[in-house]
């Protein structure tokens, strides 16, 4: 059974860095969220690191510019893992070929932003599905319509052999009280219709990998029994984290908050119902990160 505790200080002795989600734990894609804030400074202050692993469907620039722009203060961060990231690794290394269909919203393009850091990378051009080697997608065009509108598409795309790259595995994301679908709900679509979908953001393992590197490069040599991993997401977060063999915090009081009957702290009854029917074992619950 998951350890329900009440604030972070409680077992933050036991880790030297953190793998912090970011929408639902740091902020709600509108604001900060105070206390989790002031917990990661603390944090911080007492030589921790704090590494942000988001699946985002951007580079790292454009999450930090988000980030100013939402309020969340710059020293409670060290490093940003993003799937963005990881995901245009595998995009400039030809995973989907070089004719692209992008589906997205406009403040998404900065995927297709160059990267230097892959040695011939690929060139890549956006073109109408009917042209496309494959499939790009950061999220829908409309988060609030059902992902059952990609459909037809997606029929001929399966019937074309087009792999899809998902450039953020969440389903759905809470923006302030409002709840939104991701790109993880259009790629789950694609699969289940008998396409095939490519997954780089949590709770797969190459964002982890990105993140232990950009971990390693702040000069910290960080063994896993010292990391600790906190998301609200039950599917990326917490599986991922028990995936990569990582100690992990869930914060209840985020997309589960509902169903685990959150207030300041969740019913320890309908938590545990809640991790036994998703077949998730977090190491410690908290209701919001603080």
């Amino acid at each position: 059974m998951s350890k329900i505790i009440d604030a972070l200080s409680e077992i933050s002795q036991n880790y030297d860095a953190l793998f912090v989600d970011l929408w639902g734990c740091m902020h709600n894609g509108i604001e900060p969220f105070a206390d989790a804030v002031a917990a990661m400074q603390k944090f911080r202050e007492g030589g921790g690191a704090v590494v942000y692993v988001t699946n985002a469907p951007r580079h790292k620039t454009s999450v930090e510019q988000q980030l100013l722009k939402i309020g969340v203060a710059p020293d409670a961060h060290d490093e940003i893992a993003t799937s963005g990231d990881s995901a245009r690794l595998a995009l400039y290394r030809g995973a989907v070929g070089d004719k692209v269909y992008f589906i997205g919203q406009k403040h998404d393009q900065s995927f297709f932003d160059p990267l230097k850091i892959v040695e011939d990378p690929v060139e890549i051009e956006q073109v109408p599905l009917e042209q496309a080697d494959g499939i790009v997608c950061a999220g829908p065009e409309d988060p609030l319509a059902d992902p059952d509108v990609y459909r037809p598409d997606f029929l001929y795309a399966k019937q074309k052999g087009l792999k899809l790259l998902c450039a953020n595995p969440d389903i759905v994301v809470d923006r302030g009280e409002v709840r939104e679908w991701c790109a993880g709900a259009l790629a789950k679509l694609y699969t289940e219709m008998g396409g095939e979908s490519l997954y780089f953001g949590k709770p797969h393992p190459p964002i982890y990998d990105l993140a232990r590197r950009r971990l390693s490069a702040l000069g910290k040599d960080v063994p896993d029994s010292r990391i600790l991993a906190i998301g609200d997401g039950v599917l990326t977060d917490i599986r991922g984290a028990m995936g990569e063999d990582l100690d992990s915090l869930f914060i209840s009081g985020g997309l589960a908050a509902q169903v685990t009957k959150t207030s300041h702290s969740p019913d320890p009854d309908a938590l545990s119902t809640y991790l036994e029917k998703e077949i998730v074992n977090p190491t410690y619950t908290i209701g919001k990160l603080r």
